[in-house]
């Protein structure tokens, strides 16, 4: 398969002169149309915008949005308007991406149109604390939650078929963790990762980069950790209400269905302010919540049942092993079926060449 008609997306913040480099030497080097989204920059940015439209389509955001929904308003923009796109490759405003790597992630594309195209830096020489730090949180974690292990997670050089586009689309987040996001819906739906060697380019200590190491690792990762917190907090009252059970009653299957009911009260309490933030009517979310505590109920029960009479005798190691496998089937559910946020409005106006 070869990708004639090579969309080249370019998400911008805030940006400087560089961004029109990157443009002019796409242009004079390649035959690859561009789209650049303005997330919502000042109006002392509009000068650098205006000359990028001289040879870029150029989208923009009222306010800002994110690199996420930056991405997303261009994609949807190609999925709408240019039927004949057939590959994408999304671009750094920054300068760190050499025209030389953005061709080899589209030679690449063309002999791999089915995976994602991921153009990966060697992070040789002196690399700013910043970048190798979250870096290398976030190819610990993804190895962790995916099973994939991938070189350079956070590398803004990626390229995928058009016919990605509306799967792109349904990848939740706005900023920073579209990226990570994308990476793991990938890995679930099974698209194979291709990496392609690209040059480490860092402007002096990597200023340009409107990603915070702290607070952005944080957007990453905050509802899993709020979940983690939440489920524990949850496990506590129930092992400890089971326990004592356990201890007057001597029954496992009493003990767990009083624990439980209470630690789930709790527990969907918890999870609807706190970890989800969710708006819904408590009717709503409460029916499918107590559903979903029902049949984790009888799963754990059972499950328990059968582990302390053939596995484990030890009924309070076998209580948190079995805890701990329903915990991620738990999360998965609440949050793509209990809790689910409701998907906001894009804004764009479109500046004309």
């Amino acid at each position: 398969m070869t990708f004639k008609n090579i969309f080249i997306i370019i998400p911008a913040y805030e940006p400087d002169e560089k961004m029109l480099d990157v443009i002019d030497s796409i242009t004079k080097q390649t035959d690859y149309s561009i789209i650049v989204v303005n997330d919502g920059s000042g109006k002392d940015k509009e000068p650098l915008f205006k000359r990028a439209s001289e040879n870029a389509q150029v989208l923009t955001h009222t306010v800002n949005m994110g690199k996420g929904a930056g991405i997303k308003t261009a994609l949807k923009y190609i999925k709408d308007n240019l039927p004949s796109a057939s590959g994408i490759i999304i671009v750094d405003a920054d300068g760190q991406h050499k025209v030389e790597d953005v061709k080899r992630v589209a030679e690449a594309l063309n002999k791999n149109p089915d995976s994602l195209i991921m153009g990966c830096r060697k992070f040789t020489g002196k690399i700013p604390a910043r970048s190798k730090f979250g870096n290398n949180v976030t190819k610990l974690v993804f190895a962790m939650a995916s099973g994939v292990k991938v070189s350079d997670t956070q590398t803004g050089l990626r390229g995928f078929s058009s016919e990605h586009i509306p799967f792109m689309l349904a990848v939740k987040g706005d900023r920073y963790e579209f990226e990570m996001n994308m990476l793991l819906e990938c890995a679930r739906e099974g698209i194979t990762f291709f990496e392609v060697p690209i040059e480490t380019v860092y402007i002096g200590k990597n200023e340009s980069s409107h990603f915070n190491p702290i607070k952005d690792s944080f957007r990453i990762y905050k509802d899993i950790l709020k979940f983690s917190f939440s489920s524990f907090a949850s496990f506590l009252v129930d092992y400890a209400l089971y326990s004592l059970l356990i201890i007057i009653s001597d029954s496992t299957t009493i003990s767990n269905v009083c624990a439980r009911v209470v630690s789930s009260v709790f527990n969907f309490a918890m999870n609807k302010k706190f970890v989800f933030n969710n708006k819904d009517k408590l009717t709503k979310t409460a029916g499918k919540y107590f559903l979903l505590a029902a049949c984790i109920l009888a799963a754990n029960t059972l499950l328990l049942k059968l582990c302390t009479e053939y596995l484990i005798k030890n009924k309070f190691i076998a209580k948190i092993l079995i805890e701990i496998l329903l915990f991620f089937i738990s999360w998965i559910v609440q949050k793509k079926f209990v809790f689910v946020k409701k998907k906001g409005t894009v804004h764009v106006n479109e500046q004309k060449k």
